[in-house]
């Protein structure tokens, strides 16, 4: 598997909030596995390395400035490890005004 660090899977702008929205994919199944949480923290990482040192804000100036939301989409629900780390994560991102969602979009249907 390739691994996806560094990468923004998508960035937009919420048209109804006017946040800007940073989206990460985990087609994945959770397993709760330490390399999986570590891989998890620093995907985290990247994103928000990415808002606050300025590299979006070279990329997207029209969005400089604007409140930010990093949304993890994931087709599975996370086990309870993942999100223990989940809660962690956003309570850090909170202290950068940084919100943070988990959607678990069912493939089914």
């Amino acid at each position: 598997m390739k691994n996806r660090v560094g990468v923004i899977d998508v960035v937009a702008q919420d048209a109804k909030t006017g946040e800007v929205l940073l989206v990460m994919n985990e087609p994945n199944e959770w397993d709760g596995s330490d390399e999986q949480l570590l891989a998890l923290q620093e995907r985290f990482n990247a994103y928000v390395s990415f808002l606050l040192d300025g590299e979006m804000a070279e990329a997207h100036p029209e969005l400089a400035g604007k409140p930010t939301r990093i949304e993890l989409r994931c087709v599975h629900m996370p086990d309870t490890r993942t999100l223990e780390l989940l809660g962690l994560i956003h309570d850090q991102l909170a202290f950068q005004e940084i919100k943070m969602e988990v959607v678990v979009r069912d493939t089914v249907g």
